[in-house]
């Protein structure tokens, strides 16, 4: 069978041989090549104009210069250089001495002959100088006569005393103080020296108070204080007999006489 062309003339009469070709049909169908061919070349006309427009914008508008801006990151940035100035210390300038007036007022020479000059004005010899008996002062060899100056004489020495280190007390020591006769002749001297309060005795007040003091290193009693109280009236008898102890024999440390605290406990008691 023969390929046919759907679109040719031929076909187009074979369909409508014995019909009405002056029917519309007819004229449609045999023009229809004709339409389509133009639809064709419109359609790639289209699209050939839609493709090109496109680059012809782009050769149409002028090239814009591309600007690149460099970013520098904070941390590469350059610290200037701060340039710190030196700090001069100052050191502080001490007030300059008073000035001393000469002890010795220049006197200018006065030219004499020879008769009229006595012995004592002449100059000395060395020899004559360091047998003399004639103190020079140093004081002497220079000085000024300015109006504002001072006298050696008026300027007083500043003696200056070293602190008196203060004693160290002692809790314990290697050799304890110890009263003259032991412990023994202590209480016995307590005992006939302690005088009973009256109103601690009227009002039946007895027991103990006990007392602490320092035995110093001369061996004297001091620094007495009552660490346990009884009554105000035992409290100041028992401070009072402590007081007037004797010399006690100081303690000991290291062979040296140092000062050492020590306590004695005081008994009231009614009889």
């Amino acid at each position: 069978m023969a390929k046919v062309d759907l679109s040719s003339a031929e076909w187009c009469d074979l369909i409508f041989n014995g019909k009405n070709k002056a029917y519309g049909a007819y004229k449609m169908r045999e023009n229809s090549p004709k339409r389509h061919n133009i639809a064709v070349v419109l359609v790639i006309v289209i699209a050939l104009v839609g493709f090109s427009v496109p680059t012809l914008i782009k050769m149409a508008t002028p090239k814009q210069k591309e600007v690149m801006t460099e970013v520098t990151t904070l941390s590469q940035l350059e610290e200037p250089e701060v340039k710190q100035e030196e700090m001069k210390r100052v050191e502080p300038v001490a007030p300059p001495p008073p000035a001393l007036k000469s002890s010795i007022k220049f006197t200018a020479p006065v030219i004499k002959k020879d008769e009229e000059v006595r012995d004592e004005d002449e100059i000395k010899s060395q020899e004559e100088l360091t047998q003399t008996k004639v103190a020079i002062s140093i004081a002497d060899v220079k000085g000024n006569d300015e109006e504002n100056g001072k006298d050696i004489a008026d300027l007083k020495q500043v003696v200056t005393q070293a602190p008196v280190e203060e004693e160290k007390v002692f809790d314990m020591v290697e050799q304890m103080p110890q009263f003259p006769g032991g412990q023994t002749e202590l209480l016995k001297y307590i005992a006939n020296h302690l005088k009973y309060p009256t109103i601690a005795a009227e009002n039946g007040v007895q027991g103990r108070v006990t007392c602490q003091f320092v035995v110093g290193k001369d061996g004297k009693v001091r620094d007495v204080k009552v660490i346990k109280t009884l009554d105000p009236y035992c409290d100041k008898e028992a401070i009072r007999v402590i007081m007037s102890m004797p010399n006690w024999i100081p303690g000991k440390q290291n062979g040296a006489a140092v000062a050492v605290k020590y306590t004695v406990p005081i008994t009231f008691r009614l009889q």
